[in-house]
């Protein structure tokens, strides 16, 4: 699959862009706070429905405008695909893919898969669960369907239960109806912690042959899934918890607080690791999570490295390039020196300023 070109309209700091990418490495280059991330962004958002970010439909509008456009055309198994995503102020995102409105977002996963990696992925290991729970939801999300509807069922869930667990303070006469989101909660989570344990397992068999070849044989990393609690238990569970759940006025128990653990040599590089073994292990995960999208569908997805060799020594940047050689990358930074002076392959080149992009090559 290849993006072959992108249209943006009152979408953050670009009033007007058209921008055609070469099937190769794609270059876009600047001073920092220009607008180059915004692009990627953008990309992700045709992708995913999602910020990379985080960031909410109207944060992703230009300032004084009510609404944004994107358009992004692109190819897969030489089918043409055109993706429209109308974001709006005060209203849910429009999305079209060949001209057809689609009603659910979930229509949209897998036409293309993304794969995002930003300076801060670096430091998913030392950071907080939350951030690894988003990862894998990222990735399950372009890859399953039934995922997708699992998660977003279990997410409305929890808010009414977590909702329902606060009103009870007031109106305790209702605590028999917390039997039916108990229900919900233990079918919807039961089906995100199977996927979840499935996701690991595939992603561990690459991940171990990329870290062992990234720290030249001498480390072996493992991934392993700390489920918050076992599907076997977790209807009894949540009746277990019910009380202190009264009592604290949330949810305790599921796939909410859901974690992955890194380990090296049998060692939890989230608490003991290094900074650079941590760094060698995000990079680890992200080359194989290319190969697991490979794996499951049949095709390589597109690469977006956003400013990410800055923050990597020579010898992961070594690694990196020679990894995504042969797939469609996009990748933000302040200079070329770094891709000269690899002698990396360059097929096409833009820069970046102030909102405005123009094509150098």
């Amino acid at each position: 699959m290849t993006v072959d070109s992108i249209e943006l309209k009152n979408y953050r700091n670009y009033q007007e862009l058209h921008m055609d990418f070469s099937p190769g490495t794609n270059i876009l280059y600047g001073d920092n706070a220009q607008g180059k991330t915004n692009i990627l962004e953008a990309l992700y958002v045709c992708s995913t429905t999602k910020s990379h970010r985080g960031s909410k439909d109207r944060e992703m509008i230009r300032f004084e405008e009510e609404e944004a456009h994107i358009k992004l055309c692109m190819k897969k198994a030489d089918v043409p695909y055109r993706i429209d995503m109308h974001l709006k102020k005060n209203k849910p995102k429009g999305i079209a893919i060949n001209g057809i409105p689609i009603k659910k977002a979930s229509e949209l996963f897998g036409i293309v898969n993304m794969v995002f990696f930003s300076p801060e992925d670096l430091n998913i290991i030392k950071n907080g669960p939350a951030e690894r729970r988003r990862f894998i939801d990222l990735e399950l999300c372009q890859l399953d369907k039934l995922y997708v509807h699992a998660l977003v069922q279990y997410n409305k869930v929890l808010l009414q239960r977590n909702r329902l667990l606060k009103e009870l303070y007031y109106k305790p006469d209702y605590e028999a109806t917390l039997d039916i989101w108990d229900i919900q909660l233990y079918e919807y989570g039961k089906e995100l912690i199977r996927c979840r344990k499935g996701f690991i397992e595939e992603l561990n068999e690459l991940v171990r042959k990329t870290h062992s070849h990234l720290s030249g044989g001498r480390e072996k990393l493992v991934l392993a899934y700390e489920p918050n609690v076992d599907i076997n238990d977790f209807s009894q569970k949540i009746a277990a918890n019910r009380d202190t759940d009264l009592k604290i006025k949330t949810t305790t128990t599921g796939p909410h607080r859901d974690d992955i653990s890194f380990l090296v040599d049998g060692i939890d590089i989230r608490k003991f690791g290094s900074q650079g073994q941590q760094r060698t292990a995000a990079l680890s995960l992200k080359l194989a999570e290319i190969e697991l999208v490979k794996k499951l569908v049949r095709d390589y997805p597109i690469l977006l490295l956003d400013d990410v060799l800055s923050e990597l020594d020579g010898g992961r940047q070594e690694h990196l390039l020679a990894g995504i050689s042969h797939i469609q990358t996009m990748i933000t930074c302040t200079g070329l020196e770094d891709f000269v002076n690899h002698r990396f392959p360059i097929d096409r080149v833009f820069k970046v300023i102030q909102g405005t992009v123009s094509q150098e090559n």
